[in-house]
C-alpha cells in the first residue's frame, strides 16, 4: 500500500460554528466539544476569539488544564487596526494571552472591503497583514493566515489578492487559508485559484475555508484539495454563519475512505458517527437524519428491491460499509438491524459476551424498544450501561422512589422559585426530604441528592454541570415527548444520562436518578475489583 498523503483538519465549530443562528455554547459545552474533537484526532481546534467576550476569556483560562492528545488549540483574531503598531493593538495582546502555540489571523484580500469596510488604503492593508503576522511570529506563535474573501478578491483583482497572501508569507505565516467567505464560488473557480496560489507560493501550506451558501462547501473543499490544498477548514457537522460551513464529518469520510488521504488516525474513523451525534447533543440541535455518513438515514433501506439487494450484497446499494464510520445499516419496517455498533459498546463492560448470543440479542431488543420511545444513547453512555446491566439481570437498584412532588412559586424568592419533596426507600429504611431551588428541576435535584446523601455520602461530591431539553415531536406542542440530557461531574470524571417522557419533570427525574445510580454502580464495581 502506498503511503497516504496527509490532510490536516482544522475544526472551527467553536468559532465559526458559534456564529450559527440558535447556537449558544456555554464554557462547559466548549470544553466538551474540545474533548470530543481531540479524541477523534483532528489536527486543529479553533477555539474562539479571546478578545471578543468574557465567555471566551474564561474558556481559554480553563482549557489550559486539558491534556490534549491529538489536536492543537488555535486562538482566532484579526490583523492590527489601521494606523496602529501591532505591539500596541489590544486585540493582538489578547490573542497572545490565550497561550495557544498556534493562532489564526484573518485579513482582507478583496480591495472592495479594504476601501469600503476598513476605510483604508490598499497599501496600509498589506502593511496591517505583514506587521501582524510578523509580530505574532516574533512572539513564537505559529500563524495561520485566513485570507478573508479571497475568491471574491481573486475574481475582482487577482493581483491584489495575491499581494495580500504575499504580505502574510513575508510576515512568516505557515499556512495560507483561502476563504470563500460569501460562499458564492464554484468548484472550477476554486480549483483554478488554488492552482495559481500553489504555483505562486510553492513552499507554504495552502488551506481552504468554504461556506455553504450555494450548497457547495464540501464540493469546493474537495476541488481545493485536488488543486493542492493540504489543510481543510470547516465545522464538524456543518453549522455556521448563514447557511453554514463545509461539513467536516462528510469531508473526513470522503477524503480518508474514498480519496486515500490521512485526516484522522485510522483507528478513530469508526468513532465518526458517535462524535457527530455527541457534538449535536452538546450543541442542543437535532442531527440531520439525512446527513451523509453520520445521519440516522445514511444507511437506511426500505423493504423491497433495495433491502433485498443490500442483504444479498451490501455494496450493491451502499457506497461503503457503515461500520467504517461507526454507523449502522437499518431497514425501515423490518426486524433486521445491524448490531455491531451496539455490541462494541456492550463489550466495553462485558467483553466475555458472544456477539451472536442470546444475552446480546436481549440487550439489543431492550435498546431498540428504548430508542422507539425516544431514548438515544450516543451522548448518554452512562444510561446505556445501566440498561445493559438491567437486561443481564445484574442490576440491583440502590434506592426505590416512593414519590416526589414539585411546586413552582411565582413570584418567588431569588434562586428559590420552586420546592421539591422526595420520598425514597433504601433497603428497609424510608427517608423524606424537601429542598428549594431555582426552578422545579433544580429543587428536585437538590432534594434527591440530599435525601440519598444520608445513605450514600459519596454522592455529595456530585455536581450537575449541564442540562438540555430536546422536544422530539413538535406537532404535539406542549404535550410533546421530550428528551432530557444531564451531565454530572464529581471533579474527576464527567458522565451524561438521559430521560424521556411527555412530562418534563419526569424525564428530568429519570436522568437525575440514572446519574446517581451510575456513580454508585461504578463505585461498587471499583470495590469488587
Amino acid at each position: 500500500m502506498t503511503r497516504l498523503n496527509k490532510i490536516s483538519i482544522f475544526d472551527s465549530t467553536l468559532r465559526d460554528g458559534s456564529q450559527a443562528e440558535g447556537i449558544n455554547f456555554s464554557v462547559e459545552d466548549k470544553l466538551k466539544i474540545v474533548r470530543a474533537l481531540d479524541a477523534l484526532g483532528v489536527s486543529y481546534i479553533e477555539a474562539g476569539n479571546p478578545s471578543s467576550n468574557p465567555k471566551d476569556i474564561e474558556f481559554f483560562v480553563r482549557v489550559g488544564a486539558l491534556k490534549l492528545k491529538n489536536a492543537s488549540l488555535v486562538a482566532f483574531g484579526s490583523t492590527r487596526r489601521k494606523d496602529t503598531r501591532a505591539c500596541d493593538d489590544p486585540s493582538l495582546q489578547a490573542l497572545l494571552s490565550a497561550g495557544t502555540s498556534t493562532v489564526a489571523v484573518f485579513g482582507k484580500c478583496w480591495d472592495l472591503h479594504v476601501g469600503h469596510i476598513l476605510n483604508t488604503t490598499n497599501e496600509e492593508n498589506l502593511n496591517m497583514i505583514r506587521d501582524t503576522v510578523a509580530y505574532l511570529t516574533e512572539k513564537g506563535r505559529k500563524v495561520i493566515f485566513d485570507a478573508e474573501h479571497f475568491f471574491d478578491g481573486w475574481k475582482n483583482n487577482p493581483e491584489y489578492a495575491l499581494s495580500a497572501l504575499g504580505a502574510a508569507a513575508a510576515g512568516g505565516a505557515v499556512t495560507l487559508a483561502l476563504c470563500d467567505t460569501n460562499g458564492g464560488a464554484f468548484p472550477e473557480e476554486i480549483f483554478r485559484a488554488v492552482t495559481a496560489v500553489r504555483e505562486t507560493f510553492p513552499s507554504i501550506e495552502i488551506g481552504i475555508h468554504c461556506h455553504n451558501d450555494c450548497g457547495l462547501a464540501v464540493a469546493n473543499s474537495l476541488a481545493a484539495v485536488n488543486a493542492g490544498a493540504a489543510q481543510v477548514q470547516g465545522t464538524f457537522i456543518g453549522y455556521g454563519e448563514r447557511c453554514g460551513n463545509a461539513n467536516l464529518s462528510a469531508l473526513i469520510a470522503v477524503l480518508q475512505l474514498k480519496k486515500n488521504y490521512a485526516c484522522i488516525p485510522a483507528a478513530n474513523m469508526p468513532e465518526l458517527t458517535a462524535a457527530a451525534r455527541e457534538i449535536a447533543d452538546i450543541s442542543n440541535i437535532r442531527l440531520e437524519r439525512y446527513m451523509p455518513f453520520v445521519g440516522s438515514s445514511a444507511f437506511t433501506h426500505k423493504a423491497g428491491m433495495h433491502a433485498d439487494g443490500v442483504i444479498k450484497l451490501p455494496r450493491s446499494f451502499e457506497q461503503l460499509d457503515p461500520a467504517l464510520v461507526g454507523n449502522e445499516r437499518r431497514f425501515v419496517m423490518s426486524e433486521f438491524a445491524g448490531r455491531t455498533a451496539t455490541f462494541n459498546k456492550i463489550r466495553k463492560y462485558f467483553p466475555e459476551l458472544n456477539k451472536d448470543g442470546e444475552e446480546v440479542k436481549n440487550i439489543l431488543d431492550r435498546i431498540k424498544e428504548q430508542e422507539r420511545a425516544g431514548y438515544q444513547y450516543e451522548s448518554a453512555e452512562s444510561s446505556f450501561m445501566l440498561e445493559v446491566y438491567k437486561s443481564l439481570g445484574l442490576y440491583k437498584p440502590f434506592f426505590e422512589l416512593i414519590s416526589y412532588k414539585t411546586i413552582a412559586e411565582q413570584p418567588g424568592e431569588p434562586n428559590l422559585s420552586a420546592t421539591a419533596t422526595v420520598k425514597i426507600r433504601v433497603q428497609d429504611k424510608t427517608h423524606l426530604l424537601a429542598a428549594q431551588g431555582d426552578g422545579p428541576v433544580n429543587a428536585l435535584d437538590l432534594a434527591l441528592r440530599k435525601c440519598l446523601g444520608t445513605f450514600y455520602p459519596e454522592i455529595s461530591s456530585m455536581t450537575l454541570v449541564d442540562y438540555k431539553v430536546r422536544v422530539l415531536d413538535g406537532k404535539a406542542a406542549t404535550a410533546a415527548v421530550v428528551r432530557v440530557l444531564i451531565t454530572t461531574t464529581d471533579g474527576r470524571e464527567t458522565w451524561t444520562t438521559v430521560g424521556v417522557s411527555e412530562d418534563l419533570i419526569q424525564a428530568s427525574f429519570k436522568a437525575l436518578s440514572d446519574s446517581i445510580e451510575y456513580r454508585l454502580l461504578c463505585n461498587e464495581r471499583k470495590k469488587k475489583k
